[in-house]
């Protein structure tokens, strides 16, 4: 019986140091043809792989951003911080292997060379032995900082020495001095400490600083010169031969006479810190022999913020991109990219109770659930449905978090100006949860205390009279000439803002996708120098 699923295989494709001219043709051919592209990033979403491959990209990839869980070697968990990284690695491995067995081809981006400090090992150590799979090599940061500062490495019998700047202190001077050439990664933080041992060695003097090589914010300089706190991590010092010490400096940069560094910018060096060198065994066992009914599963309830990615966080990135199964209202999953990885669960928008339950019922059976919710999800959205059945018996075990999104109230705000800039409330014209009295006396109690008003759900279909009776309402106690912004759609494609008064306030211009801010006393429409109208409530009230 012949198998007819085969398993993809897997790539682990070098980028080089940064420059996307510098990726190889094969590298190229691979980025454009996989199924799957996979890259690692800090919390902050951005990734420096992704963007040297953006060029070679197509429509349609499915993307797996594996987002580091923590920064600094602080975490609370039980394993402290490499067991914290180790669960990590294997998670995403988990989530590779996913797609490889349903016989999808994944790439793993690597900056610079994926074997050399690169953070693609982690994943060939847990799966090469699983999956066919084949690494792409790339120029290493080393390589390509001494190409922009053009001086040779090494020459005839001269031996070149590697090291990570992580090393303590006396190792790093001891090896600097009995090396010809040297180059020393991972800087950032141990900056300081690799500039003393340069000092300590006798070597200062002939060290280059390099960062982000051959990309557009690259930055060359004698390393004894160079502010420690502008050192990021992707940079590296550099010594390069001796033999070649009388080579002219790069041209608009004086030579290092009492200090010279170089570093690389974009290598994917292993971000777990020094103790990773002494990594001799896979603690978390390898991808497939640990499922999900062996790992606790939670409910995360995402805010997606009022429109696509740019409106997404970070955290809210890194939850959607660990996820095993969405669910949500049809629309709002749909703002999510498809990964045939996850399972989605579109509902409709009025059963949220329902939803919440079937989300928590996927976790109790060790499932990541991401809820998602649009703009933030405390705000007249899933997270208070959420908790609600959440406080059930039955789900009293199931973790639970409530990750915030960028308000379409502050959204339409700022396309405005400030019109939220002293006292507001919020509230939402729907009596379908709520009776109409209720609503209608909140309405007068903030127009008689004077508050700015942000009036989610004007209208729908079924809901077509509210408007114009908030708007009468609010002229029991506000001026007719009362700013009014109605934002359409902030974010899309069919984004549109409108500015008028109360007393004009027209009901037929407001339906389902709008939301209507309305001022106060104090709120003002000015008109700039460049015919642009803005809205704002300053921040003192008056006497």
């Amino acid at each position: 019986m012949t198998d007819t699923n085969p398993a993809g295989r897997l790539w682990g494709v070098g980028l080089g140091p940064g420059d996307p001219e510098l990726v190889t043709v094969k590298a190229a051919r691979l980025l454009g043809e996989a199924d799957v592209i996979a890259y690692h990033s800090a919390r902050h979403g951005r990734s420096i792989a992704r963007s040297v491959a953006a060029p070679y990209l197509r429509e349609g990839q499915i993307e797996e951003a594996l987002i580091y869980p923590l920064t600094t070697e602080t975490t609370d968990h039980p394993g402290g911080y490499q067991g914290a990284i180790d669960d990590f690695y294997a998670e995403c491995a988990l989530r590779l292997a996913a797609h490889l067995d349903a016989g999808r081809d994944v790439v793993v981006l690597c900056e610079g060379d994926p074997l050399f400090y690169g953070s693609y090992m982690h994943m060939h150590k847990r799966l090469a032995h699983r999956y066919v799979t084949e690494v792409v090599p790339g120029v290493t940061s080393v390589s390509g900082a001494s190409a922009v500062l053009g001086r040779p490495l090494v020459e005839r019998d001269e031996t070149l020495t590697i090291l990570p700047g992580t090393l303590p202190a006396e190792v790093l001077a001891e090896r600097l001095a009995a090396t010809d050439s040297a180059a020393v990664l991972k800087l950032g933080r141990t900056f300081t400490k690799v500039r003393d041992a340069l000092e300590k060695a006798g070597r200062l003097g002939e060290a280059w600083y390099v960062e982000r090589a051959t990309t557009g914010g690259q930055r060359l300089a004698p390393l004894a010169e160079v502010d420690p706190d502008s050192v990021p991590y992707f940079s590296l010092a550099l010594i390069t031969s001796p033999v070649n010490a009388d080579l002219p400096a790069p041209a608009g940069l004086k030579g290092p006479g009492t200090d010279p560094a170089a570093a690389a910018g974009t290598d994917g060096q292993d971000r777990t810190g020094a103790r990773n060198r002494a990594e001799t065994a896979d603690r978390t066992g390898t991808a497939g022999t640990t499922g999900r009914a062996d790992r606790t599963g939670e409910v995360v309830v995402v805010g997606l913020g009022p429109a696509g990615r740019p409106w997404l966080t970070p955290e809210a990135q890194e939850a959607l991109a660990a996820a095993d199964e969405l669910v949500g209202y049809g629309p709002y999953l749909d703002r999510v990219p498809p990964n045939p990885r996850q399972r989605r669960h579109a509902t409709d928008n009025r059963v949220e109770a329902e939803r919440a339950a079937h989300a928590l019922e996927l976790a109790l059976a060790g499932s990541r659930v991401a809820v998602v919710s649009s703009g933030d999800p405390g705000v007249f959205a899933m997270a208070s449905a959420v908790l609600e059945v959440a406080c059930e018996p039955r789900f009293s075990g199931v973790p639970v978090r409530v990750l915030p999104g960028l308000t379409a109230a502050h959204a339409v705000a700022s396309r405005a100006g400030a019109p939220l800039g002293h006292d507001y409330c919020v509230l939402s014209l729907s009596d379908l949860l709520k009776p109409w009295d209720v609503v209608a006396e909140r309405i007068r109690a903030a127009a008689r205390a004077d508050l700015v008003l942000a009036i989610y759900n004007p209208a729908s279909k079924s809901r077509t009279w509210q408007v114009a009776a908030a708007r009468d309402l609010l002229l029991e106690h506000r001026d007719p000439r009362t700013p009014v912004v109605i934002g359409r759609n902030v974010g899309g494609a069919e984004e549109s803002m409108t500015v008028t008064t109360l007393a004009e306030l027209d009901p037929a211009a407001v339906d389902m996708r709008c939301l209507l801010l309305v001022g106060s006393s104090t709120t003002r429409v000015a008109e700039r120098g460049d015919g642009r109208r803005v809205v704002f409530t300053p921040r003192r009230y008056p006497a």
